[in-house]
Formats: structure tokens, C-alpha cells, sequence
């Protein structure tokens, strides 16, 4: 099992290969629930119940799905998760659109490869009563309507693919998989006026401590 700070979790095993990380992030709420950020690709939701197993808690305790944007690595098992935990799902309004292939994304990166619809649509800056409270930050670039969860009293950035954790450092995410960088550029430095302690980037990483560090030495190279 993989509790990398108090209440978060990564969950095992859900990496597609040993240089292509995915953390699937299980959150414990206040109470007995817990709040899945995103759900791996498509085959992740038996490794998730498995990891459930193993905390001995039933999969119809994760009571939130939050995801970051569409791509079919972080939605890929969004419907067998949902399914298999009854959770509601949460998104962007912009990204719930794609992710209901209404209309279907042309951008760079892997759709989604069925529709699904989200529960909840949130707009920027809308509180999500998930892990002690989660703030959702509309982050475009990577996609149109992609988001980062910043949860204010721990100093946790949830960044989805905004950022991609290299060692003590960060980066954004490759210009081949990002629909317009210099739009991610923008969000980026929105992100770098945060108090930031833990950067939980989604592939590589995550930093644990001084990720507002190793953010801010990324915004002096743009």
C-alpha cells in the first residue's frame, strides 16, 4: 500500500509501463468516504477495488469521482469505477462536454473511448466537499477545460497534466500532448501564486515537500 502523506494514497500497480507513471490519487474525506482524482486507464478500476481491499474499505465508500480533464488515461475506467463504487463524478463544465464525446475532442492526446456523463459540472473556483475541502482551478492548456485541486489549509496542488514531476523537479507537460502551451503557460503561473507544500503531478513526481519551490523555479524559465 502506498500512503504518501497523511489521508493520500496512490494507488498500486496501475502503471502501464516501469517509465509511464499514472497516479490514480484515493483521498480520505473527513468522515468514512473517500474521494477518487481521476481513474487510470481502461483495466485500473480492478486494480483500484483491489487497493480498497487491502485498506479493508468497500469500494461504495469512494463517494466522489474528481477528474482532472478527458484524456482516456486519466477516464479510461470512469464508467467500471463509477459502476462499481456509485460514486458521483465531478468535472469542468467545458471538459464534461468531451468527456460525453458532445462534441468529440481533436486534440492532441487520447479521447475518451466511449462517452460518459459526468454527474456534476463545476466552474472555476466552485469548493468541492471532498478530502476537507478541494478548490477546483480551471488550468487550460494541456486541454480546454482541464483543472488542478488545490486543498488550502495542507497546501496539496493536485495538478493533473498541467505539470509532469521530474526527480525534485517540474515541468509542463510536452507540447506533443498539450493542445496549446502557451495557454498552459498562463495557467501555470496562476498555480505559482498558490502556497503550494505537496505538487501531486499525475505522471512523475509527486513532490512532497517544497513543490512551490520547484514550481516557481519553473516559471523563471518562461
Amino acid at each position: 500500500m502506498t500512503e504518501i502523506l497523511p489521508g493520500v494514497h496512490i494507488v498500486d500497480g496501475v502503471d502501464p509501463a516501469p517509465d509511464f507513471t499514472t497516479h490514480v490519487y484515493l483521498l480520505k474525506d473527513k468522515g468514512a468516504s473517500w474521494t477518487l482524482i481521476d481513474t487510470g486507464l481502461p483495466g485500473t478500476t480492478e486494480k483500484t477495488v483491489a487497493y480498497l481491499a487491502k485498506l479493508k474499505v468497500e469500494p461504495t465508500a469512494v463517494k466522489k469521482i474528481l477528474l482532472t480533464h478527458l484524456h482516456r488515461d486519466h477516464t479510461g475506467s470512469l464508467r467500471e469505477t463509477a459502476a462499481r463504487t456509485h460514486a458521483r463524478t465531478f468535472a469542468h463544465w467545458i471538459e464534461a462536454a468531451y468527456i460525453a464525446c458532445d462534441p468529440k475532442y481533436d486534440g492532441p492526446g487520447v479521447p475518451p473511448a466511449e462517452p460518459v456523463t459526468v454527474d456534476e459540472a463545476f466552474k472555476d473556483g466552485d469548493t468541492i466537499d471532498a478530502a476537507g475541502g478541494l478548490i477546483a482551478y480551471h488550468t487550460p492548456g494541456h486541454t480546454p477545460g482541464h483543472v488542478a485541486y488545490y486543498h488550502p489549509e495542507r497546501k496539496l496542488l493536485f495538478s493533473g497534466d498541467l505539470f509532469f514531476g521530474e526527480g525534485e523537479k517540474v515541468m509542463l507537460t510536452v507540447p506533443d500532448f498539450t493542445q496549446h502551451t502557451p495557454t498552459a503557460q498562463i495557467s501555470a503561473r496562476r498555480m505559482g501564486r498558490l502556497s503550494v507544500e505537496s505538487l501531486m503531478t499525475y505522471h512523475g513526481g509527486p513532490l512532497l515537500k517544497n513543490g512551490g519551490t520547484a514550481l516557481r523555479d519553473l516559471l523563471r524559465t518562461f
